[in-house]
């Protein structure tokens, strides 16, 4: 092992495969973000927290890499203890702030420091931090008109606004000039009155309105959780509307936020992610890992099947080569994948392919072979090799074929469990027997179609 001549281990030290593999697995998301839009929506128990920093650094980072970053920040923590301070008492009504006069001057003042502390965090520099030699511009604006709730309930909100109008164009251009755009939720009428609003609601029509490719909530949970405590990883708007209506693991943040997640997929934001604001590089951890740490709303099914086209040659070998190394498939050479790309079903999560399966037929015996099914491994607990084989047998009945067969080594299990049975080498088509390797001593399993 390499030390410096001061005794600190070096990089010949450590184990720098898993930091090269997820640089390696981060770079297609870097490729396909930049130059897109993304709106970060975060209260202000993010600010007060002790994740304040690292928000800044991760903010930083995705700018860096070309991201172009909008955030949008609440203040109720600290509204709350400017009301204290002050003799009031803070008073809601169905989420939504009661903002009389006296209760207004709080906002605007807590608002104020709030957006001072997070400029201050974002313009650091200080050597020997994620930052140094960074200039992040950050910028704002009179971007929102806003008219008030009025009364809900017979409870008059007062000062209590809604977006009317977000001014895209103003906020887009500051964006053109690389610039991080901070928003604050304030809005002016046309008489000039200010309104206090909901961040989520704030966020979710800025990135409306700019066509963001994410939105993302810093919120008070890891995301939305299923029946049994587990986290829902990807769920359709539909999904998140029925979980919405039956109530069901909904924490106070996640009761606010998914509804305008639901509604902003469904006006064009791509993707909507709710992560916890306590998850140290949350950020990163959700936009470049294939798994994420929270839950991605979107408005149609995460996961999307086709049919290979030569384009997706490389991506192929990458999915297929560590199951070859170690013996789980048969070794394919490139060339070979080039010719028979049209026999493979591919299996993409969020544009990035994950899962294949393929599909040799033997018209003259009414059978076919499903081979080269390889799902990575952070999906395999997904359903996606079932996905697969419901795909691969669908196009066998296509070509009027009877017989579904598969050689493996290591799976024979899993395809039992799917009503294959296992029978000898004699039983494959001619051709493909005379090609059985008795070295690899493959398992045969049939399933009549």
């Amino acid at each position: 092992m390499s030390h410096s001549s001061s005794g600190v281990p070096t990089l010949g030290d450590i184990d720098t495969q898993p930091f090269v593999a997820w640089v390696r697995a981060a770079a297609p998301y870097i490729h396909a973000f930049r130059g897109k839009t993304f709106v970060v929506g975060f209260g202000g128990e993010v600010v007060a927290g002790e994740m304040a920093q690292k928000l800044a650094y991760d903010c930083n980072l995705l700018a860096a890499l070309g991201i172009r970053l909008v955030l949008v920040h609440g203040a109720r923590p600290q509204i709350d203890a400017e009301m204290q301070r002050r003799g009031l008492v803070s008073r809601f009504h169905n989420g939504l702030r009661v903002t009389d006069v006296a209760a207004l001057e709080c906002v605007k003042s807590a608002m104020a420091v709030t957006r001072l502390e997070i400029e201050a965090l974002l313009s650091q520099g200080l050597p020997n931090t994620p930052m140094a030699g960074s200039y992040m511009r950050v910028t704002g604006g009179n971007f929102i008109t806003a008219r008030p709730v009025g009364v809900v309930d017979g409870v008059d909100l007062q000062f209590t606004g809604a977006v009317r109008k977000i001014i895209a164009d103003e906020i887009a251009a500051d964006l053109d000039q690389q610039n991080v755009v901070l928003i604050s939720p304030l809005g002016v009428s046309p008489a000039g009155e200010i309104f206090n609003l909901p961040l989520e609601e704030v966020a979710e029509a800025v990135a409306i309105a700019l066509k963001a490719e994410k939105l993302l909530y810093l919120c008070d949970a890891p995301g939305l959780l299923d029946d049994d405590g587990r986290l829902i990883d990807s769920i359709t708007a539909d999904e998140a509307e029925q979980m919405l209506r039956e109530g069901r693991g909904l924490t106070e943040d996640l009761d606010l936020y998914l509804p305008c997640a639901i509604r902003a997929v469904r006006r064009g934001v791509a993707r909507v992610h709710l992560i916890d604001r306590d998850k140290d590089g949350g950020l990163l951890l959700e936009f470049f890992t294939h798994q994420g740490v929270g839950t991605l709303v979107s408005r149609d099914p995460l996961f999307r099947l086709r049919e290979a086209t030569h384009e997706d040659v490389a991506a192929l070998v990458s999915l297929i080569s560590p199951l070859e190394a170690d013996g789980t498939l048969v070794r394919r050479g490139r060339e070979l994948l080039e010719r028979e790309i049209e026999r493979f079903t591919l299996v993409e999560h969020d544009g990035v392919l994950v899962g294949c399966a393929a599909l040799y037929p033997f018209s003259e015996e009414k059978a076919a072979e499903l081979a080269c099914l390889a799902v990575q491994p952070e999906f395999r607990r997904s359903g996606l090799g079932e996905l697969l084989l419901k795909r691969i047998e669908k196009r066998a009945r296509a070509a009027e074929l009877e017989r579904l067969f598969v050689l493996t080594t290591r799976t024979a299990h899993w395809f039992r469990e799917r009503d294959f049975e296992e029978t000898g080498p004699d039983q494959l088509p001619a051709l493909k027997r005379e090609l059985y390797n008795l070295q690899r001593r493959s398992k045969v399993l049939v399933k009549s179609l």
